[in-house]
């Protein structure tokens, strides 16, 4: 969707999802490829008059100004120009006072960016220890897959604190150390650990 840009309706694409899931990440890849004018909707309070650029716009759900926000999408609109948003949710879900935006923005191509998979995680997590030179055995891999959030940012987040963990211990992270560094990211209750078997382990994390 963002590389056919001329299959967005009303040229607009919303891409939503939960806190850490891309979008930002997706946006502003999009707008350094299109030239496009980076803004951020809590504190957009002035419409953006006649843009010569596209636009991309982060966190419509909580807009400073949804007046703002409504004459920038009209204005864009009239000079022909494409504009990605992102939300934490879906465009019809939004507590919207203005009636004239939410239908502007249900009127947009609307696409949800969903929970990874657990291929995907895992390859995710073998690709950000390696960056940092950290060998995470298969067991303390599937003990983190199992109990931290299935978000990338958590998994980014993680994977520095055992970094600077080790560096401080002068010693692999273990067990016991990701047990200590990461009790606030992991999920309680603790669940029994799956068998080794039934977890996949992709051979090559180079995809990402």
């Amino acid at each position: 969707a963002l590389a056919r840009k001329q299959d967005w309706v009303n040229r607009r694409l919303v891409i939503w999802g939960e806190a850490g899931s891309g979008k930002t990440h997706l946006l502003r890849l999009w707008a350094a490829r299109e030239g496009a004018i980076r803004l951020n909707a809590p504190s957009l309070r002035e419409p953006v008059q006649a843009p010569e650029q596209d636009m991309a716009i982060e966190d419509i759900d909580t807009p400073a100004s949804e007046t703002a926000m409504l004459h920038t999408l009209n204005t864009a609109q009239a000079a022909g120009r494409h504009v990605l948003l992102t939300s934490r949710a879906p465009p019809g879900r939004l507590p919207l006072n203005l009636a004239d935006l939410a239908s502007r923005l249900r009127a947009s191509l609307t696409i949800q960016i969903e929970s990874a998979e657990d291929a995907l995680l895992e390859a995710l997590l073998i690709r950000l220890c390696a960056a940092r030179q950290i060998i995470l055995p298969v067991q303390l891999r599937n003990y983190l897959l199992v109990r931290l959030p299935r978000q990338a940012a958590v998994l980014h987040e993680a994977v520095a604190r055992l970094d600077r963990a080790a560096l401080a211990l002068g010693a692999s992270p273990n067990r016991a150390t990701a047990s200590l560094v990461l009790a606030d990211l992991c999920l309680a209750p603790e669940a029994p650990e799956p068998p080794l078997q039934e977890r996949h382990s992709p051979s090559s994390p180079g995809f990402l």
